[in-house]
């Protein structure tokens, strides 16, 4: 018996009174001078569009809508994460017919550092710290990172019992790393997300007034500071056990720049000899036999990947080696 049922269907779409939509969203990232950049659309959205049947497939999809509004290209891509909540999104991620339900199919994509200058029409790349200045804590806790931490001790403090008080003073604690927990880069989306719950974030209070108490860092569109929030943490989990940091670099680099972009992703600085120890141990990088001396010191090697070296093996997870404080 075929179990496709026409009516079945009719009545099953009806009962539910909402059709779906699908939506492409690429969260493209460069390092350019030290600083992760990821590109935008007018500043506050990341490049989207929506799945038509004249795509190939979702991939091809979003390398045609990312061509079309930045006039840039895209290298490395991998499909980041699937967005379907109900009460997901803002006007911009509403452009269908009433009563569709919108589902974002999101992307991370990289390219390398030369090629993220130059865009088009409205498209521009902005350092990714300006959306979520508390992450970066390359020269120490950021001013940002304390002023969230006082505003959700208030929001604890808010709490309507004590057990709902425990809980937040513990989701608080791991997601900032507070005693006795250690801050953890990877976390950037649990922060996103608790900040938000917390209504300290513009697009979780669209009707807050002027001078509201909100924290600082620059808001986007519908929920597309939470698709970049998702794709910083993938990315910062990534670089511990995937060479990719190297599909952002120029063909040839230093080790202090290989060792500036880590940290740049990271969010945090790295120990310098622990870190060399770390590539050249995994044979992730080679000499060209050049020198540069544009470190205003002594001349530092030109390194360049050895791409066959995900050929021979996967390359070993390993954390990266932090600073001694």
């Amino acid at each position: 018996m075929s179990s496709a049922n026409p009516d079945h269907s009719r009545a099953h779409g009806a009962r539910y009174g909402e059709s779906v939509a699908v939506n492409l969203i690429a969260v493209l990232v460069a390092v350019d001078e030290e600083q992760p950049r990821v590109l935008t659309i007018g500043g506050d959205a990341l490049p989207s569009g929506p799945f038509a049947l004249a795509h190939r497939s979702l991939q091809s999809g979003l390398r045609d809508w990312v061509e079309q509004q930045t006039h840039h290209p895209i290298g490395y891509v991998e499909q980041l994460y699937t967005f379907a909540d109900r009460d997901r999104g803002g006007p911009a991620d509403r452009r269908v017919a009433s009563g569709a339900r919108m589902v974002s199919i999101s992307y991370l994509g990289l390219t390398r550092e030369q090629q993220g200058r130059g865009t088009g029409g409205r498209a521009s790349w902005l350092d990714w710290y300006d959306f979520f200045p508390w992450e970066d804590h390359r020269d120490g806790k950021p001013p940002a990172a304390t002023v969230a931490e006082q505003a959700l001790a208030a929001w604890v403090d808010g709490a309507p019992d004590a057990a709902t008080r425990r809980l937040r003073s513990e989701r608080r604690a791991v997601a900032f790393g507070l005693s006795p927990f250690g801050w953890n880069e990877e976390l950037a989306l649990q922060r996103y997300e608790l900040l938000f719950e917390a209504a300290l974030l513009p697009e979780a209070c669209p009707d807050a007034p002027a001078g509201a108490a909100l924290l600082p860092g620059r808001p986007m569109t519908g929920d597309h500071r939470r698709i970049l929030a998702t794709g910083i943490a993938r990315l910062r989990a990534k670089i511990k056990y995937r060479p990719v940091v190297f599909e952002l670099l120029a063909s040839s680099f230093t080790l202090f720049q290989l060792q500036r972009s880590v940290e740049a992703l990271a969010g945090h600085p790295l120990h310098k000899q622990n870190f060399r120890r770390l590539i050249e141990g995994q044979n992730l990088v080679e000499e060209t036999g050049a020198v540069s001396s544009a470190t205003g010191g002594r001349p530092a090697k030109m390194y360049r990947f050895r791409g066959d070296v995900l050929a021979e093996r996967m390359v070993a997870g390993s954390k990266l080696p932090r600073a001694e404080s």
